[in-house]
């Protein structure tokens, strides 16, 4: 297994795995940000272009650092590209057949001591871990991330059946190149956070579905009445509607429970295409920006 982690291998170009190639590329490592669509992970790499501008602009960032962070970041379309990666973070949609599929592939390319890590946020790890020859699956890990990953300073660590203590320790020494927190999670689904969230947000849905404020006056009083930083159904549309919709599921198979259940609410906005911020409409109504990635993103 490679005990120092230098080339990176980031699977997904769209909200989470352009963050995390921006992370990986911001200390020094060179990353390639594989999408089978070349146009969608050179979206990915202008998403990155566009974070380190703003960073630039407001004074975080010198501009040398910028455009040495930007070209340390590779797109490409050629799933061969992970022969010689030290780690491959995988950041594709939050479907298990989508996910496991992937691995099967970038299994029989990836060198035998790369580390495997799923940026998934509710699926569990030793279910994608069977998608790899059985030799591999030490080396196979939940890294969860939060987005937006260039700001968010967490990462959740999720061990599957088979996670070996060496791979754990390269993970919270990556984890911590990267100025994140670690935190370790048993692979049950929803992990820490997810497990915690959801049923907030759920709630949250259902007070809306049932007349109880409007999504506005919702948020607010989360926002004021709680502290938070940002409202229940206003985070909802920032994570995803659709996403949301995912890990409910998840937890909702898996755990059971009214709190797990998906309100009918999220169910009808996901259904008619309203996923939250990416697609400009979800509890609430955003304005699209001119080139603003899809509801794919």
């Amino acid at each position: 297994m490679a005990s120092e982690i230098g080339r990176v291998f980031v699977a997904g170009a769209g909200l989470m795995g352009h963050g995390i190639a921006q992370v990986h590329a911001a200390i020094g490592m060179p990353v390639a940000l594989y999408e089978p669509d070349i146009a969608r992970a050179e979206a990915g790499r202008d998403r990155i272009a566009g974070n380190l501008d703003r960073a630039v602009a407001k004074g975080r960032l010198t501009q040398d650092d910028r455009d040495a962070t930007l070209a340390r970041v590779e797109p490409t379309a050629d799933l061969g590209r992970a022969a010689d990666a030290d780690i491959v973070i995988e950041a594709v949609f939050e479907d298990l057949a989508v996910k496991t599929a992937l691995w099967r592939e970038i299994d029989v390319i990836a060198p035998q001591p790369a580390i495997f890590a799923s940026n998934t946020s509710s699926i569990a790890i030793h279910r994608l871990a069977e998608a790899v020859v059985r030799e591999r699956r030490p080396q196979f890990v939940g890294m969860h991330f939060f987005s937006p990953v260039p700001i968010m300073p967490l990462i959740e660590l999720i061990r599957g059946r088979d996670t070996d203590d060496a791979t754990e320790t390269v993970i919270r020494d990556l984890g911590a190149r990267l100025g994140k927190q670690v935190i370790v999670s048993a692979d049950r689904p929803g992990f820490i956070v997810n497990r915690i969230l959801m049923p907030f947000l759920a709630e949250s849905m259902r007070a809306f579905e049932q007349g109880l404020g409007t999504a506005d006056d919702i948020d607010t009083g989360a926002r004021v009445g709680l502290n938070h930083p940002m409202g229940p159904l206003e985070l909802a549309d920032f994570i995803g509607l659709d996403v949301c919709l995912g890990v409910m599921r998840v937890l909702d198979d898996g755990l059971g429970g009214d709190q797990f259940r998906p309100p009918k609410v999220l169910m009808e906005l996901v259904e008619a295409g309203h996923l939250g911020q990416k697609t400009g409409q979800g509890f609430h109504a955003y304005p699209r920006e001119p080139g603003a990635p899809g509801p794919n993103a």
